[in-house]
């Protein structure tokens, strides 16, 4: 635990240092929440629904925080750290190289919580929001996200055969989805073709389900998204098992 905490210490102001997650992860979705509140406010999200745009959207900004650390900077990081030798010199150490993979997931796991607590913090002090739904199929949703994004960051981050690779397969990756998810252009106001591409969209799934848990949907609106993101998750960690590479 004592070697947890001092590369834990140690990585995270490496992280700081580069300012990125924090510019993305944080600063990023906080700002988007401030102009959709100032535009928006309690306005309906769309006509007829019982529910603000900001309400709508909230989900969205939570999943862009955890998208930027789990499937932007947690591959880059790893397949930086495999590049440079640093995990394949661990192997010599007595601490395990699985250990600093766990470091960096849990140093984006922080910023992913410090957004959410960030977010929700100001939505309920300037905007007057509410979380009518369930906390706990909130919460339950929440971890689901986590786990899925970060699959898929460290699939990538372990397959790819350098930093360079690494960076264009999370990029086509996270555009496509930060853009045609819901995240910015409600899904609701997408033309059905686009639905049809967004619905394959792994954030597409992770908003459907955080958004149902903050307007208070029932849990069996949630079932296709709950699946897809299960399924892509035990994909995601069965390939990162099978094909991660060390050096």
């Amino acid at each position: 635990m004592k070697m947890f905490q001092t590369m834990l210490k140690t990585e995270l102001k490496l992280s700081l240092r580069g300012m990125d997650m924090f510019i993305f992860a944080i600063c990023v979705p906080l700002v988007v929440l401030m102009i959709l509140g100032i535009i928006y406010g309690d306005k309906p999200a769309f006509d007829g629904a019982g529910y603000t745009f900001l309400e709508q959207s909230f989900g969205g900004l939570v999943t862009i925080a955890i998208a930027a650390g789990g499937v932007m900077g947690l591959p880059l990081v790893v397949s930086d750290y495999r590049s440079k030798g640093i995990l394949k010199r661990f192997k010599v150490t007595p601490v395990s190289p699985v250990m600093i993979l766990i470091v960096q997931v849990s140093i984006y796991t922080l910023y992913a919580i410090l957004s959410f607590i960030l977010l929700y913090v100001c939505a309920v002090l300037f905007f007057d929001f509410q979380l009518t739904g369930s906390v706990l199929y909130f919460f339950g949703g929440y971890l689901l996200v986590i786990l899925s994004m970060f699959s898929i960051g460290m699939m990538v981050g372990g397959i790819a055969p350098n930093t360079k690779m690494a960076s264009v397969m999370a990029s086509l990756l996270y555009f496509p989805m930060l853009i045609f998810s819901g995240a910015t252009l409600p899904y609701e106001v997408m033309p059905k073709s686009l639905q049809r591409f967004a619905d394959i969209l792994p954030l597409t799934q992770g908003i459907k389900l955080l958004k149902a848990a903050v307007i208070g949907l029932p849990i069996e609106n949630a079932i296709m998204p709950i699946a897809v993101m299960a399924v892509i998750s035990l994909v995601c960690i069965g390939v990162s098992l099978i094909f991660f590479k060390w050096e």
